[in-house]
């Protein structure tokens, strides 16, 4: 005896099968209403049957073409030669690749590296230390220390003879 078990998902979808089965099946046709189908064809335009005549004139005239009335010509096959100069580059270069290829290392001479320690000099680091003490002022910066003040706008405005005098000026 086998054991079946079924999942309450597989149950779902069995009853949802149903349900749509049912609904199928009992369908009333006598509730649709009559529609009458009109059949409607798309002829192409005037424009796309020319262009259609034109490709099938030049495909038929490519085909139907008549090999026997062409003549046999003969295809010359022209060198051109490089430069003067370009020759000249080539010979160089192929040179230089001629001595990297056979170069012997064993010809080369032992070197020693020294390696020198340049310090900064006095006045060098006097500067950057100045420079180090103003960026860490300005970075350092306490607005709230700052005291309140008040603004006084004074705007004097000319005085009558005055505007007399600048307008008989």
């Amino acid at each position: 005896m086998s054991c079946l078990i079924i999942s309450p998902a597989d149950i779902e979808t069995e009853r949802t099968h149903q349900s749509i089965f049912q609904g199928v099946t009992a369908f009333d046709k006598a509730s649709m209403r009559h529609a009458e189908t009109q059949e409607k064809i798309a002829l192409p335009a005037k424009e796309d049957i020319e262009t259609e005549k034109t490709h099938q004139s030049i495909f038929q005239g490519v085909t139907a073409f008549d090999k026997s009335q062409m003549r046999h010509a003969e295809t010359e096959e022209k060198v051109a030669l490089p430069a003067k100069e370009d020759i000249e580059t080539e010979r160089t270069h192929q040179g230089i690749f001629q001595r990297l290829v056979s170069f012997d290392k064993s010809e080369m001479k032992h070197a020693d590296t020294q390696e020198r320690i340049v310090l900064p000099s006095k006045a060098d680091i006097d500067a950057e230390k100045g420079q180090q003490a103003l960026r860490e002022g300005i970075e350092g910066f306490n607005p709230s220390a700052l005291k309140k003040t008040q603004t006084q706008e004074k705007c004097v405005l000319p005085t009558k003879e005055e505007i007399e005098q600048e307008k008989k000026a």
